[in-house]
């Protein structure tokens, strides 16, 4: 078995979860490693609040929306700083800080191979635009700032011509223009002439994810309908910090994490991506077990485990199943 190399996968993605006080605050992550976030993105637990999302390269007051498809906003005191270990919350924000409200986020730092932002402007004609990711995108996220879907690009969706809406729960659907059609490359991305990724003057942002041993991975299940300990097990190289799954037809995409519940089996709370609302526990229908290096399902849900349903995936890494001196993760 071949060890990874990095054997803190903390120094790149963390959770963190807080309860709002509606006061100006800084709030510091609990990782191994001190992480300077480049993307943030936040979602209340206890109320029907809209995600919020944040980014270095546009700056720390642009916020936009993953569960709609509407316009970047400015807001000077919803996130006000990224910082060396964590970030900095304005007050009384309903996206982020209000008071007695209890809240997810989950941070990512850019990273050769791992995680990539690059913004661009759009030209109306089929192009390859470069990027810093270092390695093949499995996954791309596009946001066309003005207004417009969230148009997801995976590699295991079934093809360059592929796509699913984050913020919808529509099926993959088929468009070659979005991608033209081209798998990207280690150094490129390819677009065509729509405005939902590359129209002439509308600016855009996307999102780049790769494979990374130990750290991160992008892929795909077929769900069997059946409880643990009989679920789907999907091998990651990793115990999981975080995963962000999507059935190929139309279902929800689920969020779950290593903190909610922190520390034990089964993973049984969830956010859903492309919605409001509230965070669901103690499904029994919708649950995971956090394996030392993967994860299964439990139950019988169209969001994780509906049998014969495919299902892609986007994980990130609490540590690895085997670190650089070949000492194994133990499982939760």
């Amino acid at each position: 078995m071949a060890y990874t190399t990095i054997d803190d996968p903390s120094a790149y993605f963390q959770t963190k979860l807080y309860t709002g006080n509606d006061s100006s605050r800084a709030i510091t992550f609990d990782g191994n490693t001190n992480m300077q976030p480049d993307w943030s993105w936040f979602k209340a637990r206890s109320e029907a609040y809209n995600h919020a999302a944040f980014d270095s390269v546009r700056g720390v007051q642009k916020l936009i929306r993953p569960n709609q498809a509407t316009a970047q906003e400015t807001h000077s005191t919803t996130l006000t700083a990224f910082s060396s270990n964590g970030f900095s919350l304005g007050g009384g924000d309903a996206f982020t800080n209000a008071n007695n409200v209890t809240y997810a986020s989950w941070h990512w730092k850019k990273v050769a191979g791992v995680f990539d932002i690059q913004t661009y402007s759009g030209a109306s004609n089929t192009r390859t635009i470069s990027h810093n990711l270092g390695s093949v995108p499995k996954a791309m996220i596009f946001k066309r700032l003005d207004d417009g879907a969230w148009i997801v690009y995976h590699a295991d969706a079934g093809g360059a011509n592929k796509y699913l809406v984050l913020n919808t729960t529509a099926a993959v659907d088929t468009a070659t223009t979005l991608f033209n059609n081209t798998v990207p490359t280690s150094s490129v991305f390819s677009v065509g002439n729509t405005n939902s990724t590359n129209g002439s003057g509308i600016d855009y942002v996307v999102y780049l994810f790769g494979n990374k041993q130990g750290v991160s991975k992008m892929g795909s299940y077929t769900g069997n309908g059946s409880d643990t300990p009989n679920g789907v097990f999907t091998w990651l190289g990793f115990t999981p910090a975080f995963i962000l799954i999507k059935a190929t037809d139309s279902n929800s995409w689920v969020i779950v994490d290593n903190k909610r519940p922190a520390d034990s089996n089964p993973v049984d709370s969830s956010l859903a991506a492309d919605s409001t609302a509230t965070e669901t526990t103690g499904d029994s229908n919708t649950t995971f077990d956090f394996l030392s290096n993967g994860f299964r399902t439990n139950g019988n849900s169209g969001n994780n485990n509906s049998s014969g349903q495919k299902y892609i995936y986007m994980a990130f890494a609490e540590q690895p199943f085997v670190s650089s001196s070949g000492v194994p993760a133990t499982a939760r």
